[in-house]
């Protein structure tokens, strides 16, 4: 099995995990503040990889390249904020949808920054998806206002950059040193304003709460792990997938029933995403 395509399988279960995630969040987001909820996924990450910290601090903290972590961070913040935000007030389906568009900045940034070289069958297949997409979302479009819309392409585009950066340090870099940087400084930027917004849950309330940072934490440990075996363009494009998993939960837990749009264009996005997985193995 080539490394791009063993990428691939861990890019399908890191959809799966962070469309539940995001789902979990909009449920959450009802009862808490935005940063609250980051806040409290923010340390159930941290707690995952305290152990791992302790044991072999401080060498597991130390990098030669500062500058991609603040990067990273920056635009991992600017996602996780927008896109819990965004959730609170538009269909679950949607924000996931709009989010996609993190496939093309990646493609672009992959070529300008990473050296990658995109071949004629993996751009036809990000098409292929993207019009999957377009077929989703048109009958959304005339309900959710330019703005906000545009506020949630600047999160895809903040994901991109986040991708591209963990695409180059997961090569010279731990896992464990990628998820301690992310925990610790997107957890104090949130922590902050919780002077201000905490509100105290109940036990059941806290118990979600952290299981929403459980989630989380395992959609970044494949995450990463997907982006060090395969190529950032590749991995990136299979996000489409997470549609589905969106579809089948905006279903079940917000009554949200899909269309004859939502059901055309998932067929669109599955065929790209197998059709790419496919050319992998026969490259391989």
């Amino acid at each position: 099995m080539s490394k791009n395509l063993e990428g691939a399988f861990w890019a399908l279960g890191t959809t799966a995990m962070f469309a539940i995630a995001i789902a979990m969040s909009k449920m959450a987001v009802q009862d808490f503040h935005v940063l609250q909820i980051l806040f409290i996924r923010q340390a159930v990450i941290f707690c995952s990889v305290l152990p791992s910290i302790v044991r072999h601090f401080p060498n597991n903290l130390k990098t030669r390249h500062p500058f991609p972590h603040l990067l990273r961070l920056a635009g991992a913040f600017s996602t996780l904020c927008i896109s819990l935000w965004a959730v609170s007030i538009m269909p679950l389906t949607t924000v996931v949808v709009l989010m996609f568009s993190t496939t093309f900045f990646v493609s672009i940034l992959a070529v300008l920054f990473l050296d990658e070289k995109i071949g004629r069958y993996r751009i036809a297949s990000i098409l292929v998806g993207f019009i999957g997409v377009v077929v989703v979302v048109r009958p959304s479009f005339a309900s959710i206002s330019e703005a906000t819309s545009l506020i949630v392409l600047f999160a895809a585009f903040g994901a991109a950059i986040a991708v591209i950066c963990v695409r180059k340090l997961s090569q010279i870099d731990s896992t464990v040193t990628l998820l301690s940087y992310q925990a610790i400084f997107v957890g104090v930027l949130a922590g902050i304003p919780m002077f201000w917004l905490w509100t105290t849950p109940s036990m059941s309330d806290f118990a979600f709460l952290i299981g929403i940072g459980a989630v989380s934490t395992v959609a970044q440990w494949t995450g990463i792990h997907a982006l060090r075996l395969g190529e950032a363009s590749l991995v990136s494009s299979l996000r489409y997938t997470e549609i589905i998993y969106a579809t089948i939960l905006g279903y079940w837990l917000f009554a949200e029933l899909p269309d004859m749009y939502t059901l055309i264009g998932a067929a669109l996005i599955i065929g790209s995403a197998l059709f790419m997985i496919l050319r992998e193995r026969v490259k391989a």
